[in-house]
């Protein structure tokens, strides 16, 4: 998932002689919030064995961490904005650093509430990092190839996402076979906090380049135009809502339901491990997608995409065994393409406001939080297999979009440009 990604004209590079290690070490962080994101999948199933949660309870989970998109990314922007990138993706590595800390107290005094308060700070963390990072990646180098460097760091972002579960399967299921107890994340996050803090002491010596803010003249000549009447970009925002609640839903339900007797009978610890299959099939699927853009036209790869997930998922819903466990992981491969895709169709034509919408897409991640929610709410009135209709409704909006919505055209806009 992007953060708030400013339109290349308005930045430039100093400091162009290390674009390219730059870029290595940028992608050293795609894969941190991937990796810590992705372990939401494991720790969910977790604490809410070792509090005795209901799936509503459990999704709070969610809430707390993708709230933190919402409220987090207009101060993390005015922080980039006075203390630099460099500067700001310390902050963010550090603040997630205090995160991952307050899960050892959390533990110890088994409350639950302090492990969201935990959770939050550790989000506000990530969403610094992406709102520093992704409009980084994007300056560095020619405009014409930042949608190739969007991809592959992108790439790395998947990788992260699909070796999370793993390391969470080894470290907090691993740890117990038989009994579940809250002390078990302290470790893994542990471990991560650690990691936290020496990878902000490299970024604190090394030298990369500088970016800097440049006037855009047009922008002043549209300074009276605004991101709410470009119509694309609104269904946009509403689609990147619902496509980021259903990813995260859907992911977030794995581990309990291929442990239901009736699909997969498995122990959460072979579960979790299952969960990377749902994230490795979104990276595989990202480069195969990048290939058929090329002869495809994106809408109608998304629209194709959304309505097979749309049939995998009412085949998850209607069977059972291991055709229902394969059907829902195969998910991952289609919803691979939707997120960049739905990105860059939102923000095509915004020209000088394409900052200001890509802010308002990077706040929509809050879908994260609120779609887990509601579909914990079904799943505690019926059960986690029928609950999986709720992400399959936000699909159907997603084909929406797709064959019309990102079609829509903008309100016409007269500058007039002074002699």
């Amino acid at each position: 998932m992007a953060g708030n990604i400013p339109s290349g004209e308005n930045l430039k590079v100093t400091n162009a002689m290390n674009s390219t290690f730059a870029f290595v070490a940028m992608t050293t962080l795609f894969f941190i919030w991937g990796f810590i994101t992705a372990l939401n999948d494991i720790l969910i199933p977790h604490l809410k064995a070792a509090f005795d949660l209901n799936y509503t309870e459990a999704m709070l989970v969610q809430f707390c961490f993708f709230g933190a998109y919402f409220i987090i990314s207009p101060f993390a922007g005015k922080l980039i904005e006075k203390v630099g990138y460099q500067r700001g993706i310390i902050i963010g590595l550090l603040t997630i650093a205090a995160g991952c800390l307050l899960f050892y107290p959390a533990a110890e005094i088994e409350v639950y509430a302090v492990f969201l308060l935990g959770l939050f700070i550790l989000a506000s963390g990530v969403t610094i990092l992406q709102v520093s990072a992704n409009p980084y990646v994007a300056i560095l180098g020619s405009e014409a190839t930042a949608a190739s460097r969007l991809n592959l760091a992108q790439a790395i972002n998947s990788l992260g996402h699909t070796l999370g579960p793993i390391f969470g399967a080894a470290l907090i299921f691993g740890a117990s076979t038989t009994i579940i107890a809250a002390t078990a994340v302290q470790l893994p996050y542990l471990i991560l906090a650690s990691v936290m803090i020496i990878t902000a002491l490299v970024f604190s010596k090394i030298k990369l380049p500088v970016i800097t803010a440049v006037e855009n003249p047009e922008a002043a000549e549209k300074n009276h135009d605004s991101i709410f009447k470009h119509t694309p970009l609104l269904y946009g925002t509403l689609a990147i809502f619902l496509y980021v609640g259903a990813e995260v839903s859907i992911g977030s339900f794995l581990v309990n339901f291929f442990a239901e007797s009736h699909i997969g009978g498995l122990t959460e610890h072979e579960a979790s491990k299952m969960v990377s299959y749902y994230w490795g099939a979104a990276m595989i699927g990202r480069f195969i997608g990048a290939a058929l853009m090329r002869v495809i036209k994106p809408t109608y790869l998304l629209a194709s995409n959304a309505i097979l997930v749309i049939l995998l998922i009412t085949l998850t819903i209607n069977s059972n065994g291991e055709v229902a466990m394969w059907a829902i992981i195969s998910v991952g491969l289609f919803n691979s393409i939707m997120f960049p895709t739905i990105f860059t169709l939102a923000i095509k034509g915004l020209g000088p406001l394409t900052g200001r919408g890509s802010g308002l897409l990077c706040q929509a991640i809050v879908g994260g939080a609120i779609i887990p929610l509601l579909q914990g709410v079904v799943a505690d009135a019926t059960s986690v297999q029928a609950s999986f209709i709720v992400p399959a409704f936000a699909y159907i909006y997603i084909v929406w979009y797709a064959l019309r919505g990102a079609n829509a055209p903008h309100e016409e806009h007269i500058i007039e440009v002074k002699a």
